[in-house]
């Protein structure tokens, strides 16, 4: 019997649902700016995606386009101006930065109550004792397509293969939080294929084409893969595949997210999440400041 094969883009659509009906509480749109800087085409793509949903839900989003040899110091004004406005809730500085720029001191610079990337090290440090703050997006859509299939994930073993604070770090902790048992393997980790063997949950986020073999895989595990690779065509383009060999993980897992389809579209979905969430808490701010 196949897995499941995970269909991304429905749950999306139901939390960008969601969103809308939680948009009825604000006396005035969520403001979302996005920075871009530099010519990757990918990234010009992803931004493009996000903008445009975010307008079709309705929020007042904007680009930010700098050019591939912005200073540091331009990009750290432009998030301080951001910082400064109340209309914008919500502040997405899209990775990767150009390699002169230290990704870290940028994202240290962004408001935390409007980091809506979940990347600053004062939501991390929120995620890692469990007391809220905005959670990256990609961990976020993850837990959420793991639990629409298990909702209790208490004492059920979690395999994590990958340990950047963009995916791996975040998406062990929020496992932690569910009471799951988990592994976090990385670079270094030796025989992680026997390790995966015996987890229930599978999340691998290396970006390594086919890496995790249906061999790895226990039978009827969940498998999340969050890889997206671009790998050429031998007719010219390319296409993108994931960490799992998707064609081996289908006849031995119980169910799998796809690439693409998976993962990216509930990245997306929760971005919109945490910007309404963002934009919901500063408003509560905002009445509270007026009624004292």
């Amino acid at each position: 019997m196949l897995a499941e094969t995970i269909d991304g883009r429905a749950l999306a659509r139901a939390v960008v649902e969601q969103v809308k009906a939680g948009m009825v509480a604000l006396d005035r749109a969520p403001g979302l700016a996005v920075i871009l800087a530099g010519e990757d085409p990918a990234s010009h793509v992803y931004v493009n995606g996000k903008v445009k949903l975010a307008r079709e839900i309705g929020f007042a989003a904007e680009v930010i386009l700098l050019p591939a040899d912005t200073s540091e110091d331009r990009v750290l004004a432009e998030i301080a101006r951001l910082n400064a406005r109340d209309e914008i809730d919500g502040i997405l500085v899209q990775l990767p930065l150009p390699a002169a720029i230290n990704t870290l001191r940028v994202m240290a610079a962004v408001d935390p109550e409007k980091d809506v990337d979940g990347l600053h090290a004062l939501n991390a440090g929120r995620l890692s004792q469990g007391s809220g703050g905005l959670i990256p997006c990609t961990p976020l859509g993850c837990m959420k397509i793991i639990k629409s299939l298990v909702p209790d994930l208490t004492g059920s073993h979690a395999v994590v293969i990958g340990s950047s604070n963009i995916v791996g770090k975040p998406m062990a902790a929020l496992l932690l939080e569910e009471h799951a048992t988990v592994t976090q393997a990385h670079v270094h980790t030796r025989d992680t294929q026997f390790i995966c063997r015996g987890a229930d949950i599978v999340v691998s986020a290396v970006g390594k084409p086919g890496l995790v073999r249906g061999d790895w895989i226990k039978p009827r595990a969940v498998v999340i893969d969050v890889g997206t690779t671009r790998v050429a065509k031998p007719e010219g383009g390319y296409r993108i595949v994931g960490d799992v060999a998707f064609d081996e993980a289908r006849h031995v897992a119980g169910a799998i997210t796809p690439v693409p389809g998976g993962v990216g579209p509930m990245t997306i979905a929760c971005l919109m999440e945490n910007t309404l969430t963002a934009a919901c808490a500063r408003a509560e701010a905002r009445r509270l400041a007026a009624a004292a």
